[in-house]
């Protein structure tokens, strides 16, 4: 049986009694207070952890869209010395078109399926991790020593060469 006692109809018409003297609004006060209180927590940390960190990554489909500009800008930018000086301002310019083209054909990808590049970095993570423990599987194999040896020599892998 359970300690517990049943309350009497007079404690719970007493307790009715305090809940009915404090109004509805303190109440709805004392909730706002604890979320707001727990939201600036929240904010609070969060600024803590991107000083310490620095900004945290976003999707994938942002970081793919960072990547591309930065190797458009990158591609811009570069002068070939193979093509010569004459050359140059032509090879500058398909240049500049080829990485134009390449954006117009990756953005409305970008656009239309971010939920896809999510997938697809967390599915490369999981390839990762199992080539991963694949590798230390095999050097652990590897590493192993299941050979015999006689009596009285060391632990080690090494074979005992005579010098004399």
């Amino acid at each position: 049986m359970s300690d517990e006692r049943p309350t009497s109809d007079a404690a719970e018409d007493a307790l009715d009694k305090v809940r009915d003297d404090v109004p509805d609004e303190v109440r709805a006060t004392d909730a706002d207070a604890w979320a707001k209180a727990c939201a600036e927590d929240l904010a609070a940390e969060k600024a803590r952890r991107r000083t310490q960190y620095g900004q945290p990554p976003g999707s994938a489909a942002e970081e793919l869209r960072k990547l591309v500009d930065t190797v458009a800008d990158k591609l811009s930018g570069l002068q070939s010395p193979l093509f010569g000086a004459v050359a140059g301002g032509a090879a500058q310019q398909m240049v500049n078109q080829v990485v134009q083209q390449a954006k117009a054909a990756v953005e409305p990808v970008i656009e239309r399926n971010p939920d896809v590049f999510d997938h697809l970095a967390a599915a490369g993570s999981e390839l990762l991790a199992a080539y991963r423990s694949a590798v230390e599987a095999q050097e652990r194999r590897w590493t192993q020593d299941t050979a015999p040896r006689p009596k009285g020599e060391g632990t080690g892998a090494g074979e005992h060469i005579d010098l004399d």
